[in-house]
């Protein structure tokens, strides 16, 4: 290549370049005086290469991170002077033309070299510095690759990649939305999409077979390590005239090539195994389970019927088996007991196995023989086996504590390996739950979704046993994404939203497009929407989702770049028609 600043990238050089005239440039990385002679490391997109004068009164002046070009001659490094760390550490540039470009100030706000380290407000005031950070620069070009990738697979599939609106009506379910003031329309607001449910559904409405995108979603909810506050993107699908089965089978795919490709860690093998939601929170008291942890959640509600320990009557009884650490200290133990406190747990109780199969521990004079025959049985104890207690009246809670505890034994056991992803499908999600504070039944997951049983259940079962054609995709305790089949009946959707206490005149008002649309002969249909941000942060081993994103807002949904939110001028607020009280 060539242009008026480079012949070639600083990290194509190598020894074969020895004698040529080249022409680079990039930013300064280091300036380094040895006795007199200085060195200077020039870095661009693809490495770093070492820059000398026999004159080295051109470099006077000269501030890391200013941006320069130079022409000069490759030649051999001395070899006491080699740098195996770099792809040019043999060789070095001649320099006999040198221009800065833009200049660095004399303070950085930090070192690049060291950047991730900083204050994450400092970081992202400068993000612009941050990104030449080579780990942070390499994640968003990852991240890049990634999305080419998926692409490339939903076009292989068949699917039809179509944009949908950015300022849209405000949808009363799921997070808050993001809500824009019409200049043209008095007291009136956009919003922007939480996501582009309905204008996916209505595109199958129209006739198309398969849609995706990368799309864009907007929700004014709280940062978390997983969750970034304000935009997110997701590959957004949906199939006409398909089932759950129809979805399964494309997420797999999709799941599975672009982990297997971006990856050397080994991927659940498809098809993903399927975990009920009553499963799932039973057995590992959380509907996001890591399956890398071994350890399960035992109900032992039966088996303590009869108790006389006070802690467990009338209670909900959870309980986790682990093997071989009888002989753990007591300090240990103890640390468990705090992790339980930490999480609002009043303790944590627990009994061991002796080699005689005798329990020890602060339970065991409560339990009857009886009892004890049965927990062998039912948590197929042994010798050196602990089982850890956990009891609450509320079922959720119970289920709750036991998951925060698995995790926590299993990180502390060191029987989490980071070498593999392990998929799941969560599926038969509740249709509904009931809300204490709202005093009636609530949509658990999306509004739009089918009833299993159809109409005939909505009509005849109980409010909270009644599932839905929902399911989420888990890898190693994060949820990629979830999805659904959506509900394509006028009577069904109808009912659906009656239960949850909404008239047909508010659904006809709230959701006009989709109601009306489905009067004119609307396709079953289905799809789901794996969260991007999410599996580039497993993919590159982020334990925080804002190192994988070029501008992210930090954790209080603020962005210390653009300082925004910020005010706006009354001219402004007046076109909109907005006063701020």
């Amino acid at each position: 290549m060539s242009n008026k600043y480079r012949t070639q990238y600083n990290g194509e050089l190598s020894e074969k370049n020895i004698g040529d005239t080249v022409k680079v440039c990039g930013f300064i990385e280091n300036i380094r005086d040895h006795g007199g002679v200085i060195f200077v490391d020039v870095r661009d997109e693809t490495g770093t290469v070492q820059i000398v004068s026999n004159d080295d009164s051109i470099f006077n002046g000269l501030t890391k991170e200013s941006a320069v070009t130079l022409e000069g001659t490759v030649r051999m490094r001395d070899e006491e002077n080699f740098n195996p760390k770099i792809k040019t550490g043999t060789i070095e540039v001649l320099v006999s033309s040198f221009e800065v470009l833009g200049r660095a100030n004399n303070e950085l706000p930090f070192e690049i070299i060291t950047s991730v380290n900083v204050n994450e407000d400092l970081r992202l005031k400068y993000r612009y510095l941050d990104l030449r950070n080579k780990k942070v620069h390499e994640n968003i070009k990852f991240r890049s690759e990634v999305i080419k990738f998926l692409r490339h697979k939903m076009d292989t599939l068949g699917f039809t990649e179509i944009q949908t609106p950015i300022l849209t009506a405000s949808s009363p379910e799921g997070a808050r939305d993001y809500i824009v003031p019409s200049r043209k329309y008095h007291g009136k607001f956009y919003a922007l999409p939480q996501a582009p449910q309905q204008y996916k559904q209505l595109l199958m409405v129209g006739g198309f077979d398969k849609y995706y995108q990368i799309a864009p979603c907007f929700r004014d909810e709280d940062a978390r390590a997983d969750r970034s506050p304000g935009e997110f993107y997701q590959l957004d699908f949906e199939m006409a005239f398909a089932t759950a089965e129809d979805v399964y089978k494309i997420a797999e795919d999709v799941m599975y090539d672009t982990f297997t490709k971006f990856s050397n860690k080994k991927v659940s093998p498809k098809p993903f195994r399927r975990i009920t939601f009553k499963e799932a929170m039973l057995k590992y008291g959380t509907d996001k389970p890591d399956l890398r942890n071994p350890l399960e959640i035992i109900d032992l509600t039966l088996e303590f019927k009869n108790t006389t320990f006070k802690p467990f009557q009338n209670s909900v009884i959870r309980a986790i088996k682990v093997d071989n650490i009888a002989d753990k200290s007591n300090s240990w133990f103890n640390e468990v007991v705090a992790f339980a406190s930490s999480i609002g747990m009043p303790g944590i109780g627990y009994i061991s196995v002796m080699d005689d199969m005798s329990f020890k521990g602060p339970i065991d004079k409560f339990l009857s023989n009886e009892e004890r025959e049965s927990l062998i049985k039912k948590a197929d104890l042994k010798k050196g086996s602990v089982l850890f207690f956990i009891a609450n009246k509320n079922e959720n809670i119970a289920s709750l504590f036991a998951g925060q505890i698995r995790t926590e034994l299993g990180k502390k056991l060191n029987l989490i390996s980071n070498d593999r992803f392990e998929f799941c499908f969560i599926v038969d999600f509740p249709m509904y739950e009931y809300s204490p504070e709202e005093k009636r039944y609530v949509f658990t997951h999306n509004p739009f979704s089918m009833p299993q049983g159809g109409l005939k259940a909505l009509e005849t079962e109980k409010t909270e046993d009644i599932l839905a054609y929902q399911y989420d995709i888990v890898c190693n305790g994060v949820e990629l994404s979830s999805g659904a089949v959506r509900n394509h009946d006028i009577k069904i959707m109808e009912k659906a939203f009656e239960i949850a206490g909404y008239s047909k005149e508010e659904l006809k008002s709230r959701f006009k497009a989709l109601y009306t649309a489905f009067h004119y002969g609307a396709p079953p249909h289905a799809g789901i929407a794996p969260g991007i941000d999410r599996m580039i942060m497993l993919l590159t081993d982020e334990d925080n989702i804002r190192e994988i994103i070029p501008f992210p807002m930090n954790s209080s949904a603020y962005d210390p770049l653009m300082d925004a939110p910020a005010e706006v001028n009354e001219k402004q607020l007046r076109e909109v028609h907005i006063k701020v009280r």
